[in-house]
């Protein structure tokens, strides 16, 4: 028996926030982990070092929640806080850097600039929701330019995530061809459907032909719905797919806090990758440890 030197699934990085969390970090406020771009950058990269040294491959930027305008309520200047946009990349970077020149073994290690949905922003829960009442060229006018901005920061890659509405898709997708760089699309989803209500076949319908787009599929959604989606995007997009839910616990957006009992079953990413699934990890709620354990189930020794 020999071990793959090129496993076929790459696997992901877990929560961000839950990790920074478990460090003893106030995470209530609106921007959420971007403070810490701002108040406690080293943290966060410990939280990256973290996840490489579990076995992630990639490490997801600190920018989800972030925007210019965001920062802008805290007191910054606009200055400050394009900074800080293209910082969360810069510290992803150096990190994996450090670790793949420490590990020494030509191992794939990228960095995902993260693009959170509109409704992240808003820090009321909307991003579980989608149908923002804006048009799209509001959609267009906020993400354009911080997608501007992590791109100059010379990520691997865009992840497009945790997006709930399909106009929000369309947007993306349109953005991302030009920008003309790697990307995945994750959309969040209940069941079959996006959270605006709209089948998820349909969002992923819109990324087939986008050459830029390396995986389609879902994140932030229950272990339970994610073998179904996974069939349903790359049957539709015709991409390999991508796929990274929650513990299982659900966010309460008035309350700010995780309700329910965690329900993440370690024998479900091998079943997404062996039906197309080639991007594989966890997001809220999901450490570390639980990182380590599916990196070791994914990348089983091969004849």
């Amino acid at each position: 028996m020999t071990t793959s030197t090129t496993p076929a699934v790459v696997v992901l990085d877990g929560g961000l926030s839950n990790a920074l969390a478990e460090r003893g970090h106030d995470l209530t406020d609106e921007l959420w982990t971007a403070r810490l771009l701002r108040d406690a950058p080293a943290e966060i990269a410990a939280v990256h070092r973290a996840y490489f040294d579990a076995g992630a491959q990639v490490a997801t930027t600190a920018s989800y929640q972030a925007s210019v305008a965001g920062f802008e309520r805290h007191g910054m200047t606009r200055a400050e806080a394009e900074a800080l946009i293209q910082r969360s990349v810069t510290i992803a970077r150096e990190v994996r850097d450090d670790v793949a020149e420490s590990a020494g073994d030509g191992a794939v290690r990228l960095v995902a600039a993260s693009v959170g949905p509109y409704g992240a922003v808003l820090a009321d829960g909307s991003e579980y929701r989608g149908r923002y009442g804006v048009s799209r060229a509001v959609l267009r006018d906020f993400h354009a330019p911080r997608m501007e901005l992590l791109a100059s920061a010379q990520p691997d890659l865009l992840a497009l995530e945790t997006i709930p509405d399909l106009d929000e898709v369309s947007v993306l997708l349109d953005l991302v061809d030009e920008f003309a760089m790697p990307a995945w699309l994750s959309c969040t989803i209940s069941g079959a459907r996006l959270r605006d209500g709209h089948p998820a076949a349909e969002a992923f319908a819109l990324a087939a032909g986008h050459g830029s787009l390396v995986a389609v599929g879902v994140n932030c959604c229950a272990p339970g719905d994610v073998l179904p989606a996974v069939r349903s995007a790359t049957a539709a997009s015709g991409k390999p797919a991508i796929a990274y839910p929650n513990s299982g616990e659900t966010w309460d957006g008035a309350a700010r806090r995780w309700v329910g009992e965690p329900g993440f079953d370690m024998t479900l990413p091998a079943a997404w990758a062996d039906n197309g699934s080639t991007f594989i990890g966890g997001c809220c709620r999901i450490g570390p440890s639980a990182i380590a354990a599916m990196s070791r189930a994914l990348h089983r020794p091969v004849a």
